[in-house]
């Protein structure tokens, strides 16, 4: 039997991740898609936040947000991204260190059009991170977005996806006396494909 059988089985961890988070949206209770995404100011200062994952391809893992917001002047700032999936039901995690980039006008386009209609008035109301004097000069500005935009308001151009490209990929699942799993995937030196490594708890 292969030492990576069972929850850890396959050979691509993007393949895992998708299961697992699969499988968290049938015990999580809220939110399963839920990541604490870590970046750094341009001092070096750690910052964190949880930002909902909305998909995960072959080439990343993507999330969406205003471009003017802190985590986004962030990202752009060192292009640097890291974020864990805990889920508390399952208790498994995958922690992710990569690269960022953003995501196409046409995709991110594609999911701006699938949201609720407040969300999408909500993205042209928000100036996310900055200073607020009121819920009531928020719900103000949605009502005027909301006369501006209609029923269909297109995406904002300070609005759109960001996907972090793993060069690490750790898989967690929770072991009796805190023997825990871990494997972990790192892109090999020569750019293509994985080199896998099981860790010590």
């Amino acid at each position: 039997m292969s030492e990576r059988s069972g929850i850890f089985s396959g050979q691509d961890p993007f393949e895992i991740a998708r299961r697992w988070l699969d499988e968290a949206a049938l015990t999580e209770p809220n939110d399963p898609n839920a990541i604490a995404l870590s970046t750094v100011d341009g001092t070096g200062m750690p910052n964190v936040r949880m930002v909902l994952l909305k998909d995960i391809t072959a080439e990343g893992f993507t999330f969406y947000t205003n471009f003017e917001s802190t985590k986004a002047q962030e990202l752009a700032h060192s292009g640097k991204a890291a974020f864990v999936l805990h889920w508390k039901s399952l208790r498994r995690q995958v922690r992710v260190r990569g690269n960022i980039s953003r995501v196409s006008d046409e995709v991110a386009d594609a999911y701006f059009a699938s949201r609720s209609l407040k969300s999408r008035l909500g993205a042209w109301a928000s100036r996310q991170s900055r200073p607020l004097g009121s819920r009531a000069e928020l719900m103000a500005e949605v009502a005027r977005q909301t006369a501006r935009h209609g029923t269909n308001p297109p995406r904002p151009p300070h609005w759109g996806g960001f996907m972090v490209s793993p060069v690490e990929i750790e898989f967690w699942a929770d072991g009796a006396f805190r023997l825990h799993d871990r494997f972990c995937w790192r892109k090999a030196a020569s750019g293509t494909g994985w080199e896998v490594a099981r860790l010590s708890p």
